[in-house]
Parts: C-alpha cells; sequence; structure tokens
C-alpha cells in the first residue's frame, strides 16, 4: 500500500515529529516579512545594487559559518548548536532589521544572519538522523509544506502595510518575528533530544580542537570526490541555492517596480505561491520515487524555467497580474520540487558517520560558488528589473543539462553491471 504524506505525518515519532510540527511557526514570523524584504530596503533608501551586496555578504556570511558547522554541530550536539545558533541567526537580525535605518543595518544584519548555515547542519541531523531512510523524501516533502503554511497569515501583512504604510508595518512584523521565532527555538530545545550519532560525535569530538577537527575535513573532501554522486548532489545545491536567493531578493523588485503591484498586495501573491505548493505536494511530489529523481528533478528545471520566462515577459496591469499568477504556478511546481530533491539528494547521498562534516564542506563549497551572484545580480537588476531572472534561466538550463549527463552515466553503470 502507498505510503501517503498524511500516513508519514502520523507515523512521525521523536526529533522529527517535533522539527516538523514546530516548523509551521516560520509563517507567524519570517515568512510574514520575506515578502517584504527588499523593498523595505528599497524604502529606507538602498539602491537595487546594495540589495544584492547585501545578499552576497550574507552568502560570504554563510560560507564561513558552513566551514565551521560541522565542527560546531558535532562537539556542541545537534540539540544545543541548533539552539543557541538559531537564536544568533534569526532572532537577533530581526531585531537589527526591526530598528534599520540605512544599508549598514543590513550588512551587520546579514552578518548575523549567515549562522543560520550552522543550523541547516544541525537541524537536518536532528531531523533525519534517527528517523527511517525509506521517509526522508516525504519528510522533506512536510518541512516544506509547513513552510508554505505562512499562506494562512499572509493576509496579516496585508493588513498591516495598508493600515500603517509599508516602513512602520514591516517593523512590527519583524518584532513579531524576533517573538516567534525565540519561541520556536525554546520549544524545539525542550521537546527534542540528541540524536544517537549525534551523542556518538559529541563523545569522540571531546577533547580535540577546532584546528584538529579542521584538519580532518582533508579526508572528508577527499571522499567527497571520490564520490560521483556527491559531485552531482553539490552541483544541484549550488543550482538550487543561486536561483532561490535570486528569486527571494529580487521577486518583489519586479513585482512591485516594474508590473506594478501595490505594497499591500504583495504577500498575496507569495501566499498564492505556497497554496498551489501545497496542492502539487499532495498531489504530485508525495508521488516521487527516491530510487528515481530524474524526470521530478528535470521538470522541476524545466517548470522553474518556464515560471521566468513568463515572469520577464509580462507588462503592467491587469496582464501582468494574471500572467504573475501564471508565472507562480510553474515557479511553485519547479521551487518544490527542487527544494525537496536537493535536500533528498544529499541526504540519501551522505554517508551517515560523516553526515555532519559532509554537509559542511557541501554547504561551503555551495557557499562560495554562490557568493557573487548577490553582486551579480543587482548589477543587472540596475540595467532591467528582468535580468536577474534572465540569469536564473541560464542556470535552470544548466540544471537540465547537469542531470540528463549524470542520469545517463548511471544508467550506463548500472548496464555494465
Amino acid at each position: 500500500m502507498e505510503h501517503t504524506l498524511i500516513q508519514t505525518l502520523k507515523d512521525l515519532r521523536g526529533n522529527p515529529r517535533v522539527c516538523v510540527f514546530t516548523e509551521p511557526m516560520w509563517g507567524l514570523s519570517m515568512n510574514l516579512c520575506l515578502p517584504y524584504a527588499s523593498v523595505f530596503m528599497l524604502a529606507l533608501g538602498l539602491n537595487d545594487l546594495q540589495v544584492g551586496i547585501t545578499a552576497s555578504i550574507y552568502m560570504f556570511s554563510q560560507m564561513i559559518f558552513s566551514l565551521l558547522s560541522g565542527i560546531i554541530t558535532d562537539k556542541l550536539g545537534r540539540r544545543l548548536t541548533t539552539a543557541v545558533f538559531d537564536f544568533i541567526a534569526w532572532s537577533v537580525p530581526c531585531l537589527i532589521w526591526a530598528f534599520a535605518e540605512n544599508f549598514w543595518f543590513f550588512a551587520v544584519a546579514a552578518v548575523f544572519n549567515g549562522a543560520m548555515k550552522i543550523t541547516t547542519v544541525s537541524w537536518d541531523c536532528l531531523l533525519i538522523e534517527d528517523a527511517e531512510k525509506h521517509m526522508i523524501t516525504r519528510i522533506y516533502s512536510w518541512v516544506i509544506i509547513c513552510g508554505n503554511l505562512s499562506a494562512l497569515f499572509a493576509p496579516i501583512a496585508s493588513i498591516l502595510v495598508s493600515r500603517l504604510t509599508l516602513v512602520p508595518a514591516v517593523r512590527i512584523l519583524y518584532i513579531n518575528a524576533f517573538v516567534v521565532m525565540t519561541l520556536k527555538l525554546v520549544i524545539l530545545y525542550f521537546r527534542s533530544k540528541e540524536t544517537r550519532q549525534g551523542a556518538i560525535r559529541v563523545q569522540e569530538t571531546s577533547g580535540q580542537s577546532v584546528l584538529t577537527l579542521l584538519a580532518g575535513y582533508k579526508d572528508v573532501i577527499r571522499q567527497m570526490f571520490k564520490s560521483q554522486g556527491i559531485l552531482f548532489s553539490v552541483i544541484v545545491s549550488v543550482l538550487v541555492e543561486i536561483i532561490a536567493m535570486i528569486n527571494l531578493t529580487f521577486w518583489q523588485i519586479i513585482a512591485s517596480k516594474r508590473i506594478g503591484v501595490s505594497d499591500q498586495w504583495l504577500p498575496l501573491f507569495p501566499m498564492l505561491r505556497s497554496v498551489i505548493a501545497i496542492v502539487f505536494f499532495f498531489t504530485i511530489i508525495s508521488r516521487i520515487n527516491q530510487s528515481k529523481l530524474k524526470f521530478p528533478l528535470i521538470a522541476g528545471y524545466s517548470s522553474a524555467f518556464t515560471g521566468s520566462l513568463i515572469l520577464i515577459l509580462l507588462p503592467q496591469g491587469i496582464v501582468g497580474y494574471i500572467g504573475l499568477i501564471v508565472s507562480l504556478i510553474f515557479d511553485s511546481l519547479g521551487s518544490a520540487l527542487l527544494a525537496t530533491l536537493r535536500e533528498s539528494i544529499v541526504a540519501l547521498q551522505a554517508d551517515p558517520h560523516e553526515r555532519s562534516r559532509v554537509m559542511a564542506v557541501l554547504h561551503t563549497f555551495v557557499m562560495l560558488v554562490s557568493v557573487p551572484f548577490g553582486y551579480i545580480a543587482g548589477l543587472l537588476s540596475e540595467y532591467s528589473r528582468a535580468l536577474p531572472f534572465a540569469l536564473n534561466m541560464v542556470l535552470l538550463l544548466a540544471g537540465i543539462v547537469t542531470a540528463l549527463v549524470y542520469f545517463s552515466r548511471e544508467q550506463k553503470i548500472l548496464e555494465c553491471r
């Protein structure tokens, strides 16, 4: 009998259960702010290039923290690391954003926010290390579904902006995000427990210096470069990371400044994106077979490409609004597929005994490659607000080509056996 998403949710126990069940709190916190993040910067006097530079600072910070993430996660344990660095990466920046006045506030907040790469590793380990392997893809599906539940709360942001205007409303939303995100990390800490592998790594790394543990990365890197599967997961992660960053940073700008969507309506489009994504999870993505990822991955790239193509061709007015909805349908399917498959491919390829260090090296490399793209996209947006999405289209085509080559080689290897 097919193992449905609903059954997966019922079967969740322990850490996977508390990780998934606290994830909807994103909808009451950060996801209320994100539709306004870039236009909030513009309203405070930043230009498109400075918005792009802020994104690059954020990605550079992520690169540094990625390098340390495996070591910190192993020494402190998955549970404590997640609590401490969630506060540093989310609660602290929320307060800075709430009282921001100019570019430098956003630059400093981006440095703190980059610490989220540590909790990307520690939280992922907390989520899946004690989970059954056959459930991993569906667990990640639920994580993304819960993130998309922010759709239920988007009208709150819209009402605030219409009543108070953009800047004061967004400041209130960031203060709210500080409170809710802090509550989320407290609940997660007290309701979770250290994973079996986490307890082993805490004991193994006890008494070892950071430099000694950094030196140990050499063996991990050597093993990674011998694995075609890991290398492929790195390429997928790099492409999806850059594409997501460009979408997150510049979508509000093109919708507001080029297509003409008014400030109070901006959150309703991400709300629609979330609703569409949830529908796709229950009708399409839940049927993905972990052993057959070629078609879903190529479909994800193709759907996101179509969404970007429609977006850059849209005029102002009612046609633009309708076209924006069509674009979001394709983008929602593409983003949902790529986000789920990216995490699943990494989780399935990583050695369970070296998961934290493999993920740390992987995320460091992903950020190293991604850093310049915030600046590049900002520079492109200065010339035309459609150009960052043209860049996305090039990256998505590269993803399709890479997937075709990789799965073709995999098929040949299977045939030789």
